[in-house]
C-alpha cells in the first residue's frame, strides 16, 4: 500500500495542499459522532419546554382555556375590556392612573412630533437628545439624589447594573425573595452570591460578620416592595449595616417608587431617612410613570460611570422619547397632585382590612397596594383565578418557581382609580369562591 509521500510525489505544492485537505475532508466525514440525544439539539424536545406543555395540559384538564397573553382591549386601569366585556382589573400596575392620564398622554404625543418614536442610536454616539437629560434630572431631583441614569429596559437595568458593577472578588447578599433579573445580575457578575431570609437583617449581620472581610467589594441587594408578598424591608437597619460593614447598598424601587412616602418618593420618603443613605436606587417606569424602561439613581460619580461602561446602556438604543416624555409628565402630575399617592393608599388598605376580616390568607402584605391572597396548591389558584373571571374580576395567579412550592397565589394589584365599592365587591367574591371550592 502506497504511503502519502509516495502519492503526492509528482504533485506541485498546490496540488499537494489540496490534495491534503481533501484526504482530511474525507477522513472528518468517516469519523462517527457519539450517539446525541435529540433533546440536545431539538428546541420541542427541551425538557424544561416539556414541563410547559405539562402544565398547560394540567390546566385544559380543568377545562380551563390558555389562561395566558390574553388580549385585554383598551387602558389597563381599575378596570379592563376582555373579548368585549369589562371586568374589574387587578392585573395591572398602573398604580397612580397615569397611563391614560390626558396630560401624560399628550406630552408623549407632542414629544413624538418633536423627536419621532424612536431615539435611533445609543445615547453614547448619537441617539441622546435633551429630554433624556432633562428626564434624568428629573428622576434625580424626584428621589433626591445627585443624578440618574435611565436605560431602555426594567429588567436589563438591573441585569446589567449588577453584572458590570461586581465581579469575582466580591460579594453580594441578596433577599432571598429578590427578582430574577437581580438575580440574573449576580450571575452574570460572578460574585460569590449567598441570600439571606427574607427582610431578616440580623440575619444579614451575622453574615457579613462572618463574610465581609474576604472580600473587596461587598453589595447588599434589597427591594422596596417586594412583588409577591407586598411587604416592605426596614429601610434604616439595612442602611445601618451598610454603613457599619463599609458596604454597598442597593434598593430595587419597581413597586415602591410613586407609591410609598406622602409625595410618592419612594422607601426613603417612608421612612424619613437622607436617599444618600443608598448609593443605588433602581426604579422601573412601567409602573408608577406609565412608560417603558429603568433607572439608577445616585451620586454623580456611580451614574458617570455608568455611562461610558454599562453594557445595557452604552450598547444599547437610548429610551425613546415618547416614553420619556410620558415619565417627565408623570412625575409632573404626580407632584402637582399627590393626593393621588393617599387615595392609593387607602385603597390597599381597605382591600388589606377586608381581607382579613373575612379571614383571607394575605400573608405578610403591609402598607402597599399589593395584596396576595395565599391558596396554596398551585391548580387551585389556577382555578380561583378562573371562577373569579367568569364573575366579573381580572386577577393574575401566581405559581412554583414564581412562588414557593405550596404558596400559590392570587396577586391583586390595587390602584388609586379602584373604588370602594369595587374593592367590597371583590373580596365579597373572593369569599364565596374559595368556600364553594373548599366544599367541592
Amino acid at each position: 500500500m502506497t504511503n502519502i509521500s509516495d502519492r503526492t510525489a509528482n504533485l506541485s505544492p498546490q496540488q499537494k495542499r489540496d490534495f491534503l485537505a481533501e484526504l482530511l475532508r474525507q477522513r472528518a466525514t468517516t469519523q462517527t459522532l457519539p450517539d446525541i440525544p435529540p433533546e440536545y439539539y431539538r428546541f420541542e424536545l427541551y425538557p424544561e419546554y416539556l414541563k410547559i406543555k405539562q402544565q398547560q395540559q394540567e390546566i385544559a384538564a380543568l377545562g380551563i382555556d390558555n389562561p395566558f397573553f390574553t388580549p385585554q382591549e383598551g387602558i389597563a386601569s381599575n378596570t379592563t375590556i376582555i373579548n368585549g366585556r369589562e371586568l374589574i382589573n387587578y392585573a395591572t400596575y398602573n398604580y397612580l392612573g397615569m397611563s391614560g392620564d390626558p396630560i401624560v398622554s399628550q406630552a408623549t404625543k407632542d414629544a413624538i412630533d418633536r423627536y419621532g418614536t424612536s431615539a435611533s442610536a445609543s445615547r453614547l454616539l448619537s441617539g441622546e437628545k435633551p429630554i433624556h437629560r432633562e428626564l434624568e434630572k428629573a428622576i434625580a431631583n424626584f428621589i433626591g439624589t445627585q443624578d440618574s441614569i435611565v436605560y431602555v429596559g426594567g429588567h436589563a437595568t438591573n441585569v446589567t447594573t449588577v453584572g458590570h458593577l461586581f465581579g469575582q472578588n466580591d460579594l453580594i447578599l441578596h433577599d432571598v425573595l429578590s427578582h430574577n433579573s437581580l438575580l440574573q445580575g449576580c450571575l452574570l457578575s460572578g460574585a460569590t452570591t449567598i441570600a439571606f431570609p427574607h427582610n431578616d437583617w440580623e440575619s444579614l449581620r451575622r453574615i457579613l460578620q462572618d463574610r465581609r472581610h474576604r472580600y473587596r467589594r461587598t453589595l447588599i441587594l434589597i427591594e422596596g416592595i417586594y412583588s409577591t408578598d407586598g411587604d416592605i424591608p426596614e429601610l434604616p437597619r439595612f442602611i445601618e449595616l451598610k454603613q457599619e460593614y463599609k458596604a454597598f447598598l442597593m434598593v430595587d424601587e419597581a413597586h415602591s417608587i410613586g407609591v410609598l412616602g406622602q409625595q410618592g418618593r419612594g422607601l426613603s420618603e417612608h421612612f424619613g431617612v437622607n436617599p444618600n443613605d443608598v448609593d443605588l436606587w433602581m426604579g422601573t417606569l412601567s409602573k408608577s410613570f406609565a412608560s417603558c424602561g429603568g433607572y439608577i439613581a445616585g451620586s454623580s460619580a456611580l451614574v458617570e460611570y455608568l455611562k461610558y461602561t454599562a453594557p445595557g446602556f452604552v450598547y444599547s438604543v437610548g429610551i425613546s422619547p415618547p416614553n420619556a416624555a410620558s415619565v417627565l409628565a408623570s412625575i409632573n402630575v404626580l407632584t402637582s397632585e399627590p393626593e393621588r399617592v393617599q387615595r392609593l393608599r387607602d385603597r390597599g388598605q381597605l382591600f388589606l382590612n377586608l381581607a382579613k376580616q373575612h379571614n383571607l390568607n394575605t400573608g405578610t402584605s403591609k402598607d402597599s397596594p399589593i395584596i396576595p391572597i395565599i391558596v396554596g396548591d398551585s391548580l387551585a389558584s389556577v382555578q380561583l383565578s378562573q371562577n373569579l373571571f367568569h364573575r366579573g374580576i381580572n386577577v393574575p395567579f401566581m405559581f412554583y418557581p414564581s412562588v414557593p412550592q405550596n404558596a400559590a397565589r392570587l396577586r391583586f394589584f390595587v390602584t388609586c382609580q379602584h373604588t370602594e365599592e369595587q374593592i367590597h365587591q371583590t373580596v365579597e367574591i373572593i369569599t364565596e369562591e374559595i368556600a364553594k371550592m373548599a366544599v367541592s
